[in-house]
């Protein structure tokens, strides 16, 4: 720490920063790495250790033919773009086939387009592109739930004997001869997590959406027929997945009779509805779920020792304090996501944040992650505002460079290396 700012340590040489007008900065700080880091070299062992990715939503990114929706036409169109501003590897938000109640993140088939997007040639065709421009395709996986319109839902909640333990099913208990949810779980989208389903006569378990009902990983069927779905992909060309939300992919077990407990209080909000009611400690980041990763990773080894060609990867999304992140890099006997992703500069910084906020973010990743794994730097998605939204236009070009001159790999999201800000719209331009 200096009288003007922070040295941070960037790939072996250092870089000041300071506290007033960082964006004036970005010359000094260019010239800073070129002078301290020209002499440096460095060996790779894969592809993505210092790779750039980027991120696409299809739906807003590129409308190939003018119905006023991103397509996967659209995005085969831009790799050349990707490819002169030295993309690696893109990571494809859901174009899978949903009733769209969250976006594409309720999948109704896991091994299909929907057409709203294209067609499985018009997906082939954009794969095919981007092996020809050596970019990698990396698909959104989204295994903690469904949409209520999957045929695997209907089935459950018709009790077909294959299917009626996919999801968490639940009589739920009678107070005073009223009907109520198991327990006072709480979906992150406000409200009890707890819908009831009118045909099985039972409640299912929804962390998201009442049209999102969880997946029961606690069936072995129920985790083969994802790892079909890795598969089916796999063999399509993708080059990786994305695992959306694995933090809720467990919950609590129930006890003897069937039963789950309630979760604390968190004192930190009045309203019982609230996601932040209670403490989150049956619902997220059970001892099960890294594990889980790691049987994933195993498919794309196994994958990989047969068909051959670079290292296919596992992005791990998880909002989880820094040292249970930690856990999805593997342990003694398993690896696990090669980039579980690091959301430090996400989740903790802000307009406010000064030179000394950026230090401690940065090196908190080193101190916590593992010895012999790559780091990551998330500064966006489509989860949060954008850069300049976020940190001030004037920031967004220092903020880029610094997201490519920190050791390891980069993930940015689609309109934030030309600077784009949040723009709103009316409802009835949506």
């Amino acid at each position: 720490i200096s009288h003007f700012g922070v040295w941070l340590t960037v790939r072996s040489a250092y870089v000041l920063l300071t506290t007033s007008n960082m964006a004036s900065k970005a010359f000094l700080v260019v010239t800073l790495l070129a002078l301290c880091g020209c002499s440096l070299t460095f060996a790779a062992k894969s592809w993505w250790e210092t790779a750039s990715f980027y991120q696409i939503y299809p739906r807003s990114f590129k409308d190939s033919d003018a119905d006023g929706v991103g397509d996967l036409n659209g995005v085969t169109s831009v790799l050349p773009y990707l490819k002169e501003i030295g993309i690696a590897g893109t990571w494809l938000s859901p174009f899978l086939e949903s009733p769209m109640a969250d976006f594409g993140y309720d999948i109704s088939n896991f091994t299909a387009v929907d057409p709203l997007f294209g067609t499985m040639e018009d997906f082939e065709h954009m794969v095919a592109k981007a092996k020809e421009l050596n970019i990698k395709i990396i698909l959104d996986f989204v295994p903690n739930h469904s949409s209520d319109e999957c045929d695997w839902f209907i089935k459950s909640a018709a009790r077909d004997p294959v299917y009626k333990d996919y999801y968490i099913w639940h009589p739920g208990k009678v107070v005073d001869g009223v009907r109520q949810p198991p327990n006072n779980w709480v979906s992150v989208f406000y409200g009890s997590a707890w819908q009831w389903h009118e045909g099985r006569q039972e409640y299912y378990l929804h962390q998201f959406d009442k049209k999102q009902p969880d997946f029961n990983f606690r069936n072995p069927e129920v985790r083969e027929a994802m790892n079909n779905v890795l598969r089916f992909w796999l063999d399509k060309g993708v080059d990786g997945f994305r695992i959306d939300a694995i933090y809720h992919a467990f919950e609590i077990e129930a006890d003897e009779n069937g039963d789950y407990p309630d979760e604390p209080v968190s004192g930190w909000s009045e309203d019982p509805q609230d996601y932040g009611y209670v403490r989150h400690i049956y619902t997220v980041d059970q001892w099960e779920t890294p594990h889980l990763v790691y049987e994933w990773r195993q498919i794309l080894k196994d994958y990989q020792a047969k068909h051959g060609g670079d290292e296919r990867i596992l992005m791990v999304e998880t909002w989880s304090p820094i040292d249970i992140v930690m856990h999805y890099y593997g342990n003694e006997t398993a690896d696990g996501g090669q980039i579980p992703f690091n959301f430090q500069m996400v989740s903790n910084l802000g307009g406010d944040s000064d030179a000394h906020h950026y230090s401690e973010m940065i090196n908190k990743w080193f101190q916590y992650m593992p010895a012999g794994r790559t780091p990551n730097w998330v500064i966006g998605n489509h989860d949060k505002n954008r850069v300049g939204s976020r940190f001030g236009p004037e920031r967004i070009d220092l903020f880029n460079i610094l997201l490519l001159t920190l050791p390891g790999c980069s993930i940015t999201y689609n309109g934030e290396e030309i600077g784009m800000t949040v723009v709103w719209i009316s409802w009835n331009d949506t």
